[in-house]
C-alpha cells in the first residue's frame, strides 16, 4: 500500500509540474514581439540617379557628424560608386573630396566601336574606381559593402559579394542602351536599377536591424533633353524611380534629398546636391536616434 501511495503522488506530481510547463510554453508563443536590446545593426541603402548621387556625400557627412554608426553599405549604380569610396575608407571628408573630383568624362567615354551594345564602355568608370578606391576587393571593405546589379539573361537581382570592387561598381552602373554589359562572375550585368534600384530587402536579408535608405529619384523631371543619352537615361529614371516604390517598403528611415532640376549627367550642381543631402540627412536625425533608442531598450515595435 504504501508503495501504491508513492506511486500516485508522484503520478500527480508529474501532472502538475508537466501542466505548468504546458501553460508556461503556451504564454511564450503568445507574447508580444519586441524589437532585441542591444546595439542594432545598422544598413544604409544608398540608390541610383546618375549624377544626383552627389547627395549621397551630404548623407553620408552628415551621418557621420552626427554619429550614427553604419555598419552595412548597400549601393546600386551611383549609390554603389559613392558607397565603394566611402566603405573602403570611413572618412566622409575624404569622400567629400574624392566626390568633387568626379566629372562627366570619369564617367561617361563614348566609343562608336562598342555602339552595338551601348554608346559608352565604361571602362573609364572601372578605371576610376580602382584608382580613387583603395580596398581592391569587395569582401574586404572596412564596412561590409554589397553593390547591386541586375542580370541580363535572368533578369534576376545580383548582389556582388566577392570580387573586384571597381568591375562591380561599373556593372551595377551599367545603364542599359547607354553602357555596354559588363561580364562578371559568368553572368552579364546591367544596372542594378532595372531590377532593385534602392536595395532595402537586400539589406535587410544581410542582417540589418534598422534600414536607412537614401531615395535620389523621387523627382525625375528633366527639362534638358538634347542627345540620345539623354533620352535613355531620362527613360532610365522614370523606370527606377517605378521600381524604387515597392522596395522602400523595407525602409525604416527614408532620406530624400532635393534633386529638382539636375540632370542624369548634370555634373555641374555638386555643391548644390551635396547640401541638400546634408539638410535632408539633419532632418532625419532626431527619427533615428529615436530608432535607435527603442531598439536598445528593447520598446515593443
Amino acid at each position: 500500500m504504501l508503495v501504491k501511495e508513492l506511486c500516485i503522488k508522484k503520478f500527480f506530481a508529474l501532472a502538475i509540474v508537466s501542466a505548468f510547463l504546458f501553460i508556461s510554453c503556451q504564454t511564450v508563443t503568445t507574447a508580444p514581439a519586441i524589437i532585441r536590446k542591444g546595439d542594432p545593426k545598422i544598413a544604409l541603402v544608398l540608390g541610383g540617379g546618375s549624377a544626383k548621387g552627389f547627395a549621397h556625400v551630404g548623407v553620408i557627412r552628415a551621418l557621420e557628424q552626427e554619429k550614427i554608426p553604419i555598419h552595412m553599405i548597400v549601393g546600386t549604380s551611383v549609390g554603389s560608386l559613392i558607397g565603394a569610396i566611402y566603405a573602403s575608407n570611413p572618412d566622409s571628408f575624404e569622400l567629400e573630396w574624392k566626390a568633387f573630383k568626379i566629372e562627366r568624362n570619369d564617367v561617361l567615354d563614348p566609343s562608336l566601336i562598342y555602339s552595338k551594345f551601348g554608346p559608352v564602355q565604361g571602362v573609364r568608370l572601372e578605371n576610376f574606381v580602382d584608382q580613387t578606391v583603395k580596398t581592391k576587393r569587395i569582401e574586404d571593405t572596412r564596412i561590409p559593402f554589397y553593390p547591386i546589379a541586375t542580370d541580363l539573361n535572368t533578369g534576376e537581382t545580383i548582389v556582388l559579394e566577392k570580387g573586384s570592387v571597381a568591375k562591380a561598381v561599373r556593372a551595377s552602373s551599367a545603364i542599359p542602351g547607354i553602357f555596354v554589359p559588363v561580364t562578371f562572375d559568368n553572368r552579364v550585368l546591367v544596372d542594378g536599377g532595372v531590377t532593385n534600384n534602392i536595395a532595402c530587402d537586400v539589406a535587410k536579408s544581410k542582417g540589418a536591424d534598422i534600414v536607412i535608405a537614401v531615395n535620389i529619384s523621387r523627382d525625375i523631371r528633366e527639362a534638358n533633353i538634347n542627345s540620345l543619352i539623354d533620352i535613355v537615361g531620362q527613360s532610365a529614371a522614370i523606370m527606377m524611380h517605378e521600381a524604387s516604390k515597392n522596395k522602400l517598403q523595407h525602409a525604416d528611415i527614408v532620406i530624400e534629398p532635393n534633386t529638382k532640376g539636375v540632370g542624369m549627367f548634370d555634373f555641374t550642381q555638386k555643391k548644390f546636391l551635396m547640401d541638400e543631402g546634408i539638410k535632408a540627412a539633419k532632418q532625419a536625425i532626431p527619427k533615428i536616434r529615436d530608432l535607435i533608442a527603442r531598439y536598445k531598450s528593447g520598446t515593443p515595435s
